[in-house]
């Protein structure tokens, strides 16, 4: 156990990790989208929305007990005093979340979408450091966080021409980033005593079970057109299963506020990735640069400790 720590707080290790589980994630912001035309879901047809975030959930919580009973040679089953946990998280970090992202995302852009994403890396360290008090609120991570919100700032509103303000979607996805905050904290508290990935895969699934069977009794319907659609939510599951549940591994082992940080670079990935595949607009690379070296300054600042 303490070799693994030592590998997990190495910094290359934690930057590699991270910034895979975040171009993971910001790969999700337009497959959802395209998810969305494959299964003939429009942004009013709410109720097959949540059915088609709890099915991506439900099988990425089932992919995920499965890849890690392999990987651990026996089967990963949850604890009774792993109940409460998993509940807890399954509330913040899949149904709430999911949710209003879901919600969000079927009525603003991915561009805007994966801009608005950023802030749950602010949230998650006042959370951390005001709220929980699980760590000190230093002034390098002050400067660091509003130096990697800032550059997230730059590279969305600016480059993507964002004149028509808050609307009902970015609303959804500011409440989707708060509870990703919450889940953030919590899964530091409980992954220190409980398997990050048990907590993960069990979650998914009791989140998925419940918003597949809330889709279900408002009359949301999924209809599978071709193979493309099937290969879109095979993949965002299995985004969802490997991204959370090393994520997961990370928090365990390190500060949140040191992994959080990284978190900026997801609405990046997503900001470059939605308009690659989904042709939105964006016309100023030179905004994306400059958010870009911002991010990085504020993660170098917050992760930069005085060698003694």
């Amino acid at each position: 156990m303490i070799k693994i720590k030592e590998k997990l707080n190495k910094a290359p290790v934690v930057c590699t990790v991270a910034l895979l589980c975040c171009l993971l994630w910001g790969s999700a912001f337009p497959m959802i989208k395209i998810g969305y035309r494959l299964f003939s879901i429009n942004a009013d047809d709410t109720a097959s929305i949540i059915l088609f975030a709890g099915v991506r959930f439900f099988l990425a919580g089932l992919l995920t007990v499965v890849i890690f009973s392999i990987i651990n040679k026996r089967p990963l089953l949850p604890k009774k005093q792993s109940v409460k946990p998993i509940l807890i998280l399954s509330l913040f970090q899949t149904v709430l979340q999911y949710l209003f992202f879901y919600l969000g995302l079927a009525h603003t852009t991915g561009v805007n979408a994966s801009i608005i994403n950023g802030t749950s890396v602010f949230i998650a360290l006042l959370l951390t450091c005001l709220v929980f008090r699980q760590e000190r609120l230093t002034l390098p991570k002050i400067i660091g966080t509003v130096l990697g919100f800032f550059g997230v700032f730059v590279a969305g509103f600016f480059a993507s021409d964002n004149t028509k303000g808050f609307q009902i979607g970015d609303i959804f996805i500011l409440l989707s980033s708060t509870s990703y905050a919450f889940s953030s904290v919590f899964m530091k508290k409980y992954g220190n005593e409980n398997n990050p990935a048990m907590l993960s895969g069990y979650q998914f699934m009791l989140g998925g079970l419940v918003m597949t069977a809330v889709g279900l009794a408002m009359g949301g319907r999924l209809e599978i057109i071709n193979v493309k659609g099937l290969l879109v939510i095979g993949y965002l599951a299995l985004l969802s299963a490997v991204a959370y549940s090393l994520w997961s591994i990370l928090l365990k082992f390190n500060d949140v506020s040191r992994i959080a940080v990284f978190g900026s670079f997801t609405p990046i990935f997503g900001f470059v990735l939605s308009y690659l595949l989904l042709g939105e607009n964006t016309s100023a690379l030179l905004y994306n640069l400059l958010g870009l070296l911002l991010v990085v300054a504020g993660m170098t600042i917050v992760n930069f400790k005085k060698r003694k």
